[in-house]
């Protein structure tokens, strides 16, 4: 996986996870600052600059707000860990979105109703419910919350970023 940084808004609220070339390109054009740097250094003809870890906007930058988390395949991931909800193999980011009541028999496409899947089990449960598998019924599923987990997503916090996560 790249190399990422952690892009703060002026007010040092969590915005989002940038690439690390993306973070050195707003330090070098002064639209953010550096607030915590790594050992990673880039070196052009005639410039030497560390890579940030943390990045502050200058100016304030519009967040339009949300009030519930999206259910996306990288989302579902993210929130599954890469497990199967069956049988709790790690898929990574192969899994498929799979829902515990299938869609045609009145199942709907919500986060309380879906479970990250490897292709065998998905193959094997096809078009059927729990129940009809007689597979023992799965634990609640949890519904994301909070700015930080958008934010984070798929990618593994870093202890440099912890300072300011515990705010969002």
């Amino acid at each position: 996986m790249e190399p990422t940084a952690l892009l703060l808004n002026a007010s040092f609220e969590p915005l989002k996870v940038i690439p690390l070339t993306k973070a050195v390109t707003l330090v070098l054009a002064r639209k953010a600052v550096a607030e915590v740097e790594s050992d990673v250094i880039f070196r052009s003809q005639y410039l030497t600059v560390r890579a940030p870890k943390v990045v502050r906007m200058l100016t304030m930058v519009k967040v339009p707000y949300r009030t519930r988390i999206p259910l996306t395949r990288s989302n579902l991931i993210a929130r599954d860990k890469g497990l199967c909800g069956y049988c709790n193999k790690f898929t990574g980011n192969k899994g498929t979105i799979d829902h515990i009541m299938p869609r045609s028999k009145g199942g709907r496409h919500e986060w309380e109703n879906v479970v990250l899947s490897c292709s065998p089990c998905n193959g094997k449960k096809d078009d059927k419910t729990l129940a009809e598998m007689g597979w023992a019924p799965l634990p609640k599923r949890i519904v994301p919350k909070g700015t930080a987990w958008i934010i984070i997503g798929l990618y593994q916090p870093e202890p440099e970023w912890e300072p300011y996560l515990a705010t969002a």
